[in-house]
């Protein structure tokens, strides 16, 4: 059994080794080049070749999926950057910053089509494998359109917001997870239990990084700290800011929304502690790391073989950046 730093080094020069884009047009593949040098954790990969591994060797079709994954993963931030008009990913200019907005979007859409084409070379259970990409495809395009409507809310429960997340970040990592239990061979209960480890673990995953874009330093975690506040996006921390708040905080909040002056960062986080939704923003972290611990146990898969994956749910608990 490797570990998830054994796994993500094979898979970081495996994939980098064979991207699939061709020379030409250079100001179409340039770009996706351009994003995909810039590195990233390549948890979601990893994940699809962890799972994979509890059941059998790592075979050829886990090592394709992990490569579609990673594209269509990297196809959503490009345009997620765009709809966010983020100017920093992983600390270097965004797509669409340093390479216009036309080129952005048309990059994306081809690392999507890619993405499919690493699927494609997929031997086993690929009927089951498309499906399962498929509906979280549509999943995290859901779940984008309901980010962006609640820009515009400031009536957002958390039961909503829990949902929204769900769809735009969990459901991949669920997804990863259940495509190398079907490619190797693991149907049925261990598959489903796997996908709701990843769906639990993608959420305190969404959840910290709420807290960091608001809390870490902008070297560590490699874009604008802040930059939720700053476009009113509804986060955990806002959203359970305006629940707890009093009416004369809540007042404060919603003119804060109204504001794009210099200190709204630092007012925000001055009424994230007052409200204490800074404090259950870490608490809920933690509530959804132990749901994902209690369903990676239930996985009847004897417990050294799942060391690995508890190793690395408990990273993401405890990261920085």
């Amino acid at each position: 059994m490797h570990s998830f730093t054994e796994l993500a080094a094979l898979f970081e020069a495996r994939f980098t080794s064979t991207l699939p884009f061709p020379d030409s047009p250079a100001n179409l593949y340039e770009p996706c080049r351009y994003l995909l040098a810039l590195g990233g954790k390549r948890v979601r990969p990893v994940l699809c070749l962890m799972a994979n591994e509890l059941f059998m060797d790592i075979s050829e079709d886990a090592w394709q999926g992990a490569a579609g994954i990673e594209l269509f993963h990297n196809f959503t931030l490009i345009h997620d950057d765009i709809m966010d008009k983020a100017p920093l990913r992983r600390g270097q200019a965004t797509i669409h910053e340093r390479y216009g907005l036309p080129t952005g979007i048309l990059s994306g859409d081809v690392m999507c089509i890619y993405a499919y084409d690493k699927l494609a070379h997929i031997t086993h259970a690929l009927p089951q494998v498309l499906q399962l990409f498929n509906k979280t495809a549509i999943e995290v395009c859901e779940g984008q359109q309901l980010d962006m409507d609640f820009e515009t809310r400031n009536d957002v429960t958390l039961d909503e917001y829990i949902h929204m997340i769900t769809l735009k970040t969990s459901v991949l990592l669920a997804c990863a997870l259940k495509m190398g239990a079907l490619v190797g061979g693991g149907l049925g209960d261990n598959a489903n239990k796997l996908y709701a480890f990843g769906k639990n673990m993608g959420l305190a995953f969404q959840l910290q990084d709420d807290y960091l874009d608001a809390y870490g330093a902008t070297d560590k975690v490699g874009k604008q700290t802040g930059g939720d506040i700053i476009a009113n996006k509804k986060t955990y921390l806002l959203v359970k800011a305006l629940q707890n708040a009093s009416p004369a905080q809540r007042d404060e909040i919603n003119q804060l929304l109204k504001d794009d002056g210099p200190g709204k960062i630092a007012a925000m986080l001055s009424l994230y502690a007052a409200t204490g939704a800074d404090v259950q923003c870490r608490e809920a972290v933690a509530h959804y790391s132990q749901l994902a611990f209690d369903c990676l146990e239930s996985v009847a898969i004897p417990s050294k073989r799942k060391v690995h994956l508890q190793e690395l749910a408990e990273w993401l608990l405890m990261r920085d950046k």
